[in-house]
């Protein structure tokens, strides 16, 4: 298993050989593709994230005190945003969660390229997952 931070050298990694902003949003929509639909029986009330413009839902389930996350959106970009968050941080402890530092954002220039309601949707699905590892962390002690 790698660690979040071997995670987000990758996901740098990958999108700093693109120049261009628009194949970086391609990049986003195909990861947003490529990720398995999610089950109809999460797209609750409950899983959905407040603070999105979009729709976005997010599934988290623990195994083994680790945190599995699930999501999808119905808008294409925010897809892949939520995808890139789940791929670093999905199948981790809640500690570990918790503690990251979450540097790819800026890195990849997301932050910057985004429009200040995605930018806050963001904002919103890390404080989310970050609220169920803290929720996790309570039970599993």
């Amino acid at each position: 298993m790698k660690t979040i931070n071997e995670l987000q050298d990758e996901i740098i990694e990958e999108f700093t050989e693109l120049d261009d902003w628009m194949d970086r949003y391609q990049l986003l929509i195909d990861l947003g593709n490529e990720q398995e639909p999610l089950d109809e029986k999460y797209k609750t009330e409950s899983n959905l994230i407040d603070g999105c413009q979009s729709r976005v839902w997010l599934q988290c389930d623990e195994e083994d005190g680790k945190l599995l996350f699930k999501a999808e959106s119905d808008a294409l970009i925010v897809k892949g945003i939520v995808t890139l968050l789940i791929n670093v941080l999905s199948g981790h402890t809640p500690d570990e969660i918790l503690e990251a530092n979450l540097y790819f954002i800026p890195e990849i220039g997301l932050k910057e390229h985004l429009s200040p309601t995605r930018s806050n949707g963001l904002l919103a699905m890390v404080k989310q997952i970050r609220m169920y590892a803290l929720a996790y962390k309570a039970k599993l002690q």
